[in-house]
């Protein structure tokens, strides 16, 4: 698929669950990580998104918020995903920073230069990568 989203994983639906107006799909990766989405009843059904369907997970770079230390609190965005970054790209204004998931994933943030430097982010450093389940957008063939 081409699309401007830097993210983009191909996954399996593991389940949907359906609401009044959205639905929740969590979609796993290869690596056995999940992605949780938030997407609307109907997209659900336009689309045929059903438990065993291949999807397209596409999440934009400056919707991942990098996170190296919870200093002991817990957040409500539901999507987490551990790594280590593989790469910090610095810009005149933003960085670019690669995190390799457990499973060979990659997932690609867009942060200020100014985050660089309060994280300490460096190649080979832990970190988990966090998006909200409303920034996931899903595609599917045909």
């Amino acid at each position: 698929m081409k699309a401007s989203a830097r993210n983009q994983f191909s996954g399996t639906v593991n389940e949907v669950t359906i609401g009044a107006v959205n639905a929740e799909v969590h979609v796993g990766l290869k690596g056995g990580e999940t992605i949780v989405a938030s997407i609307t009843k109907d997209s659900v059904e336009t689309l045929a998104i059903e438990t065993g369907k291949n999807v397209i997970v596409l999440v934009k770079a400056p919707q991942i918020i990098v996170v190296t230390d919870f200093g002991g609190y817990r957040i409500s965005a539901r999507n987490q995903l551990e790594g280590t970054v593989t790469n910090v790209k610095a810009g005149a204004v933003n960085t670019e920073v690669d995190i390799v998931l457990s499973g060979g994933d990659n997932i690609t943030a867009t942060v200020t230069n100014d985050s660089v430097e309060t994280l300490g982010l460096r190649k080979g450093q832990a970190a988990t990568a966090i998006f909200k389940a409303g920034a996931v957008i899903l595609g599917v063939q045909g």
